[in-house]
């Protein structure tokens, strides 16, 4: 029995909580992945997966497993990134996430990184802010793009790089499509924008959860959006093809800028502003690649990219 190969198929249970769809990322059969994970029982004498038809989850020593498998294959990739990479050359994968509305920092970061340094392989990934702290809890995640309010894992010590400020504004088509590319106008109160068809992330997004509260101290009672999603992609088409209306951190905005048929206007009393920033577990090792990201991040090149695509913005 291969154990690592073992531990890996039963990391990509545990993410995909599916057999079928964990074979398919493991590149193997089904029936592979089956029979591994009960040599893997047998080897150490456990009941790992609940029996069932289909996955519906793992026993208390299949978790115990889980989080050495997690560990193994983390400390596997460190070695192997030591091993193959130069000086000055880091080589291997780096595994990224965001929230959905800080994926357009979190893309631009991972380019900017790949170009300094061709062998890093990103993965930029879009997550909820319950995953995300799940995945640097677990290390699944090396590095994470959110609210830095909200980083209490209880047990886990994290360490972050704040990013930006966020302001927000509501996205909407403008009257008249400006010369060139969207255009920032003037300041709108909440209240106002609570009147308006609006698309916004689903209730299980933290930064709905920060829209709602805002329209509440504004006095907008309850929210009844005319369209949800779970992607930021959806919150700028619809504006762009319909008649609602969106509610967008500068991050987002700035990255609809070309647009010149819509406008951004600042939202105002109240005044919601969010800390974003990068986030990794204390503690661990860096791998070569996460240590190139962290020394990137803190680089004037960065932080200048960071300041003029996320904020408040500016009307130029």
């Amino acid at each position: 029995m291969n154990l690592l190969a073992s531990m890996r198929y039963l990391v990509a249970l545990s993410e995909h909580k599916h057999f079928g769809r964990a074979a398919q990322a493991c590149h193997i059969t089904q029936p592979a992945l089956s029979n591994a994970l009960r040599a893997l029982e047998g080897e150490f004498g456990v009941v790992i997966v609940k029996r069932s038809r289909v996955y519906v989850g793992l026993t208390h020593e299949g978790e115990r497993v889980l989080a050495t498998a997690q560990r193994m294959l983390r400390d596997n990739e460190v070695l192997l990134q030591e091993l193959r990479s130069e000086a000055g050359d880091p080589r291997g994968r780096l595994r990224m996430a965001a929230v959905p509305t800080a994926i357009p920092m979190l893309s631009r970061f991972a380019a900017m990184l790949q170009q300094r340094h061709p062998g890093i392989v990103p993965a930029v990934l879009s997550m909820s802010s319950q995953e995300l702290e799940t995945g640097l809890e677990n290390l699944s995640v090396d590095l994470a793009l959110g609210y830095t309010e909200r980083m209490h894992l209880p047990g886990v010590k994290l360490k972050a790089w704040p990013q930006s400020i966020e302001h927000y504004f509501l996205l909407r088509r403008a009257k008249k499509p400006s010369a060139d590319r969207l255009r920032i106008g003037r300041p709108i109160a909440w209240a106002e924008a609570g009147k308006l068809p609006l698309c916004l992330l689903t209730p299980d997004m933290h930064n709905r959860a920060i829209i709602d509260q805002a329209l509440r101290e504004a006095g907008v009672a309850a929210v009844a959006p005319a369209i949800e999603t779970n992607s930021v992609l959806t919150l700028a088409l619809a504006v762009s093809a319909g008649t609602v209306s969106s509610v967008l951190p500068g991050a987002m905005v700035a990255a609809v800028r070309s647009h010149r048929e819509l406008e951004a206007l600042p939202l105002v009393a109240p005044e919601v502003r969010t800390p974003i920033g990068f986030m990794t577990q204390e503690g661990v090792r860096p791998a070569r690649a996460l240590d190139a990201a962290l020394a990137f991040l803190q680089t004037p090149e960065w932080q200048a990219q960071a300041r003029q695509h996320s904020g408040a913005l500016d009307a130029a």
